[in-house]
C-alpha cells in the first residue's frame, strides 16, 4: 500500500513594514487602475522613492502591521512540528551536531519561557497549540516597557549566538561549552518530548 504523502503546513513567513507598504500600494494601484499591466521593476522603484519621503508617523501603521504579523508567525511556529512523520523519522531529522551553539531566541520566545508555566498551570488540559495561542495573545497585550526587557534579552542572546557560531566555525567551540550547557539542553529535550506527547494525545 503506497505511503500517504506528507503535507507541510509550515506557517507563512513574517512580513516587514516595507513589505506591507508595498502590498498596500499594489492594492491601491489595482483599485485605481484595474486593467493596467504593472511593470514590476518600475513599480518597485516608485514604492521605494515614496517610502523614503514618508515621515515616521506615516510609516508607523506599517510597522504596527509588521509587529502584529511577527507575533502571528512566532505563535504559529511554536505549534509547528514540520511534516507529519513517524517518530523514528523525526528523530533522524532533528539530530544535529551536539557541539553546535544553541540558537538565539526571539523576544517573544523569551517572554514565552517566562509565561508558559503560568498558562499551563492555569489550563492543565490545554494542548500545545492552544497554549501557543494564549501566549501570542498575551504578548500582543504586553506594554512596550515590559517588552523592552525581552527585546534586550533577545539582542544579548543573538550576540552570544553569533560569537559562539564564529568560534564554532573556526573550531574553537566544542566539548567545554557543551558540558556547561548539557543540563539545559536536557531540559529542553524533555520539554520537547512532553509537547510531542501532548500533541499525539490530542490526535
Amino acid at each position: 500500500m503506497p505511503r500517504a504523502k506528507l503535507v507541510d503546513t509550515k506557517p507563512r513567513g513574517r512580513m516587514s513594514a516595507y513589505a506591507f507598504f508595498v502590498q498596500t500600494c499594489r492594492e491601491e494601484h489595482k483599485k485605481k487602475h484595474p486593467d493596467e499591466n504593472v511593470i514590476f521593476s518600475e513599480f518597485s522603484r516608485k514604492c521605494a522613492d515614496r517610502w523614503k519621503t514618508m515621515t515616521d508617523k506615516e510609516k508607523q501603521r506599517f510597522h504596527d502591521m509588521a509587529e502584529k504579523d511577527k507575533t502571528r508567525y512566532d505563535t504559529e511556529m511554536q505549534g509547528y512540528r514540520g511534516p507529519r512523520q513517524s517518530r523514528s523519522s523525526r528523530k533522524r531529522r532533528n539530530r544535529k551536531d551536539p557541539n553546535a551553539p544553541k540558537r538565539a531566541l526571539s523576544a517573544f520566545f523569551w517572554f514565552s519561557n517566562d509565561e508558559r508555566p503560568k498558562v499551563r498551570a492555569s489550563n492543565p488540559d490545554m494542548g500545545v497549540g492552544e497554549v501557543a495561542k494564549q501566549l501570542g495573545a498575551a504578548w500582543s497585550n504586553t506594554p512596550q516597557e515590559v517588552r523592552n526587557k525581552y527585546e534586550i534579552m533577545a539582542e544579548n542572546d543573538k550576540a552570544r549566538y553569533e560569537k559562539e557560531m564564529k568560534a564554532f566555525k573556526e573550531g574553537n567551540f566544542g566539548a567545554k561549552k557543551l558540558k556547561t550547557t548539557e543540563d539545559e539542553d536536557d531540559d529542553e529535550d524533555s520539554e520537547s518530548e512532553e509537547e510531542e506527547e501532548e500533541e499525539d494525545e490530542d490526535e
